[in-house]
C-alpha cells in the first residue's frame, strides 16, 4: 500500500506526485490519458499579472507566490533533461481602439493601486516593443515580470520523470469513486473495473472530472467543467512577438520556434470539446485586429479543453471537510499550468506536515470555504 494516491495527472498531479516521491513518499498516480487534459490543452502562460481580474487580489497573491516558484521548478527539471521552454519574455495588454484604451487605463491604475510592476505603453513606444502589432494600437500595458511555459513540453517531460521514478506508480485506469479514510487508516479509491487501491491517503487532482466521481464521504462543491477553444499556428519567419500578447477578447503566445497558441473561448458547455466554426473564427478576428501578421501563418491545429471552474472560479486546495486523509487540488480554472508548483509544495506539506514557507497563504482557498463550517477537518 502506497502513501498517497493521487487522482489525476495533468501538470497539478505529475508535479505533486514528484514532490511528494523527493519528499520520501510512495505514490499512485492514477489517470486513464496521463498529461491530456486541461494541461495538454493550455498556453502555457505564466502571467499572474496579464491574467489577473478585478477583485481577485488573493488569487493575484497566490499566483504571484507560484509564479516566482517557476524559474527554480524550470531550472530542476532543466537538471533532470527536461527542457520546458521556460522563458521571461512580458506580457503587453494590447488596446485596440479608444474603448480598449480606456478600459486598459482603469485596469492600469488597479494594477497601480495594488503595487504591481506595470507601465503604460503610447502607440508608437508599444509599436517599437513589438513591431507586428497592427498600426491602430491605442496603447498597451507592460508586464515585465509575466512569462511563459511550453505546457505541453512540461507535461510530456513530468510523465518522462514519473515514469523514471521508483517511487511512483502509474496507473492507467478510470477512478470512479473515493472514499475517506476508514476506522483502519486507510483510504479507498474505487476504479472502474470494479477494483480498489488503498493508501493512507488521497490527493484530488482531477481537474473538470472531478464531478464524475462518486464521493459519498467528501463534502466538495461542484468543480464544473469551463470550455475553452484554442488555436494552435505556426510562423515560417520566426516568431511574431517576444511578449505574451492579450487583448480584451484573446491572447497570443509566441514560442522562439515560430509556434504560436491564440485562445481561448470561454464556454459554458458541459463537457462537450467539439471545436466550432464560430469558435475558430472568434479567435482568428480578434487575434488579427491586434496582429495583423497572423493572417500569413499556417494554421497547425484546433482544439478544445475543460478547464476546472469552482463556484468561485478560485482553487479548492486543502484538506477536503467531512473526511479525513484526502487533499483536495482541484478548481485552478485558467491557472493550472502557473499553479502547479506551488500546488505541489503546499499538498506535499500538509502530507508531510511541514512547516509551510512563509509567502504562503492558502487560507483562503480552503474546500471548506463553501460548506457551513469553516473548520477544516485535519488529517489525524
Amino acid at each position: 500500500m502506497v502513501d498517497v494516491t493521487i487522482v489525476g495527472a495533468g501538470a497539478i498531479g505529475l508535479t505533486t506526485a514528484l514532490w511528494c516521491a523527493d519528499a520520501g513518499l510512495t505514490v499512485r498516480l492514477v489517470d486513464p490519458a496521463p498529461g491530456r487534459g486541461a494541461s495538454w490543452a493550455a498556453a502555457g502562460m505564466l502571467a499572474p499579472v496579464a491574467e489577473m481580474h478585478y477583485g481577485e487580489t488573493a488569487l493575484l497573491a497566490l499566483n504571484s507566490t507560484s509564479s516566482r516558484r517557476w524559474p527554480a521548478w524550470a531550472e530542476r527539471l532543466g537538471e533532470q533533461g527536461i527542457d520546458v521552454g521556460y522563458q521571461r519574455c512580458g506580457s503587453l495588454l494590447v488596446a485596440r481602439d479608444a474603448d480598449d484604451a480606456a478600459e486598459l487605463r482603469r485596469l492600469l491604475q488597479t494594477h497601480e493601486d495594488l503595487g504591481l510592476e506595470v507601465s503604460w505603453l503610447r502607440s508608437r513606444a508599444a509599436r517599437r516593443a513589438e513591431p507586428a502589432l497592427a498600426p491602430s494600437t491605442r496603447g498597451a500595458i507592460r508586464v515585465p515580470g509575466d512569462h511563459q511555459v511550453d505546457n505541453r513540453a512540461l507535461v510530456t517531460g513530468l510523465l518522462e520523470l514519473v515514469a523514471g521514478h521508483g517511487a511512483i506508480i502509474m496507473d492507467r485506469r478510470r477512478v470512479a469513486s473515493v472514499e475517506g479514510r476508514s476506522a483502519a487508516g486507510i483510504c479507498t479509491v474505487g476504479l472502474d473495473d470494479g477494483t480498489d487501491v488503498q493508501s493512507r491517503s488521497v490527493v484530488l487532482a482531477s481537474g473538470a472530472g472531478t464531478a464524475a466521481l462518486h464521493t459519498p464521504t467528501l463534502e466538495l462543491p461542484t468543480i464544473r467543467p469551463v470550455k475553452g477553444q484554442l488555436l494552435h499556428l505556426r510562423s515560417h519567419d520566426g516568431p511574431l512577438a517576444v511578449a505574451n500578447i492579450r487583448g480584451l477578447d484573446c491572447y497570443i503566445v509566441n514560442r522562439p520556434d515560430g509556434r504560436i497558441v491564440v485562445g481561448a473561448t470561454v464556454e459554458e458547455m458541459g463537457h462537450d470539446t467539439t471545436v466550432t466554426a464560430g469558435g475558430v473564427s472568434h479567435l482568428l478576428r480578434a487575434a488579427w485586429e491586434l496582429m495583423p501578421g497572423i493572417d500569413e501563418c499556417e494554421l497547425v491545429e484546433t482544439t478544445a479543453g475543460l478547464r476546472p471552474g469552482s463556484p468561485d472560479n478560485a482553487p479548492l486546495i486543502g484538506w477536503v471537510e467531512g473526511t479525513t486523509g484526502v487533499i483536495a487540488a482541484v478548481g485552478h480554472y485558467r491557472n493550472g499550468v502557473l499553479l502547479s508548483p506551488i500546488t505541489a509544495e503546499i499538498v506535499t506539506g500538509l502530507l508531510t506536515e511541514a512547516t509551510p514557507a512563509a509567502d504562503v497563504e492558502v487560507g483562503a482557498f480552503s474546500p471548506s470555504r463553501f460548506t457551513p463550517s469553516s473548520a477544516t477537518t485535519a488529517s489525524a
